[in-house]
């Protein structure tokens, strides 16, 4: 499993995504308040709205942001009438890519996600076309050298609903499904343990390796869908080179 898992892409991704921390709130904040707005304030009873406050902290997105973003969709500051779209495509090298949205302009949305494909030289596809190849699952990863005991380390994890802990590199890679994500991040904050990363996405289950002028190529694809203010999560199988 080595240099194909999650967390193997995360970490290359990470950096570009700290350099536009300012945009990911943002996103992150939309989707807090369209999910406050639809479920109401209590993440306890709101699943949606717990999942993107838990995200929102493991960026680091302040407590402040959060709770105004929560004010908005339940005080109802928010009057946008967002729409949930999933668009689906492929990429160079035929990596399959898929762009969850959230628009005030469906229109205005697939016209610009269709652009950024082309100029990719990817296209966009149709419904159906490559969701077949991923899976939705939770993603807790932690650094080696946080954990004093791996066996204490897996045990927890397995009680509290983690269906796998797998060793990526100087890395533990935790998945689970996403209806068991909150408890299990919420049990393993209990070791007081940071996590590196934690979110609940779509996961592929093969990957397409690339060479580094394709792996170029995705970047630039991926960093044109998530300036996309419409834009809220990118997803794709394909396969950074190691020296990447």
């Amino acid at each position: 499993m080595a240099g194909h898992s999650k967390w193997a892409n995360i970490k290359h991704r990470k950096g570009a995504q700290d350099a536009k921390r300012g945009k990911l709130f943002t996103k992150i904040a939309k989707e807090i308040t369209v999910a406050a707005k639809l479920g109401g304030d209590d993440p306890d009873g709101n699943p949606r709205l717990r999942a993107a406050m838990t995200k929102a902290r493991g960026v680091s997105m302040p407590k402040d942001n959060i709770d105004r973003a929560i004010k908005r969709g339940v005080g109802g500051q928010d009057t946008a009438d967002y729409t949930e779209k999933t668009y689906e495509g492929y990429g160079p090298a035929g990596v399959a890519v898929m762009v969850e949205c959230l628009t005030d302009n469906i229109n205005r949305t697939v016209s610009e996600v269709r652009h950024a494909f082309s100029r990719s030289g990817g296209n966009l596809g149709t419904d159906g076309s490559v969701n077949w190849m991923f899976h939705r699952k939770g993603t807790i990863v932690y650094a080696k050298d946080k954990i004093e005991s791996f066996e204490a380390f897996f045990e927890a994890a397995l009680e509290a609903g983690a269906a796998d802990v797998k060793e990526e590199g100087d890395v533990y890679e935790i998945e689970c499904e996403p209806d068991a994500f909150s408890d299990l991040k919420d049990a393993l904050d209990q070791l007081n343990i940071e996590a590196d990363h934690a979110d609940v996405g779509l996961v592929p289950e093969n990957y397409t390796e690339l060479d580094e002028e394709k792996a170029a190529k995705l970047t630039k694809l991926i960093d044109t869908l998530e300036d996309n203010d419409d834009v809220q999560n990118v997803y794709h199988n394909g396969q950074f080179p190691d020296e990447d």
